[in-house]
């Protein structure tokens, strides 16, 4: 799977998220001028799932990853929105419940790996299980090592299962989350959103800055490569991911299968 982006991670990258600007717009000036090109990606996207159910070839999954307010829900809305129910689903990642903390810690994500001929997006992911315990210490790093060990070991084991991955880490400024948060806080119909949570582990930004750091590079590879989209800007989030989707989806030279019938034979 090759895939020319700017914001591809290269494997065993050193990278330093602080020096990566969160806010660029590659170009585009105005809100407007973007919403353009998204409207041609969903076209193009709607067209290329048909006939990606259809042959039932190959999976798609799709990780999304990101701090809190980083627009996980926003991308799959904007993004997906004309694409078929049937052939797409989402599968959002909570803390561990204590029936999937009593498996080991892909068990819980493998029964939600797409049959090919199906896009399957994460919101949030397996990689929960390396960031939340290594950012608040609860496994010693042997086993953090190991859990990426397996992680990489699983991520091979799909793609030589034609399961497809291409994993977005949202690249957020604090100063963008922080207007964002506030945002919640001045909107009542917003409050829903807020939790507890949301602020305990804001607390935590430079630790969970220094995982991804770790992370993203040693878990980016060919056949499930990682990209760091800026997304202070909502808008240019979307193309970007939806430009790199549309690129991979092209890519393929999927066909429709071939009929079971002489359809020029039927009579009504």
């Amino acid at each position: 799977m090759k895939i020319k982006s700017p914001y591809l991670v290269k494997p065993r990258a050193k990278i330093k998220l602080s020096r990566i600007d969160a806010s660029v717009t590659g170009g585009f000036k105005s809100h407007a001028a973007a919403e353009e090109i998204l409207v041609e990606h969903r076209n193009h996207l709607i067209a290329l799932q048909e006939v990606f159910n259809a042959s039932q070839k190959k999976a798609l999954l799709i990780v999304l990853q990101g701090m809190d307010t980083g627009g996980k829900d926003g991308a799959i809305s904007h993004i997906f929105s004309g694409v078929n129910p049937q052939g797409c689903d989402v599968a959002a990642f909570k803390p561990p419940t204590p029936l999937e903390e009593r498996h080991d810690f892909l068990w819980r994500i493998h029964s939600q790996v797409p049959p090919r001929g199906m896009i399957q997006i994460f919101n949030r992911s397996h990689y929960e299980d390396i960031l939340v315990p290594s950012v608040h210490k609860l496994l010693p790093p042997k086993d953090i090592k190991r859990r990426l060990e397996n992680i990489r070991a699983f991520e091979s084991i799909l793609a030589d299962n034609d399961v497809l991955m291409l994993k977005f880490f949202l690249h957020i400024s604090r100063k963008e989350q922080t207007s964002r948060l506030q945002s919640r806080i001045d909107t009542p119909e917003k409050h829903w959103k807020l939790s507890e949570g949301d602020f305990q582990e804001r607390k935590y930004w430079d630790q969970y800055q220094q995982a991804y750091e770790e992370l993203l590079p040693a878990t980016s590879t060919k056949h499930a490569p990682w990209f760091i989209i800026p997304a202070d800007h909502k808008w240019y989030r979307n193309v970007v991911i939806s430009q790199i989707l549309v690129d991979l989806m092209t890519s393929l030279n999927l066909t429709f299968p071939e009929p079971t019938m002489d359809a020029s034979k039927i009579k009504l």
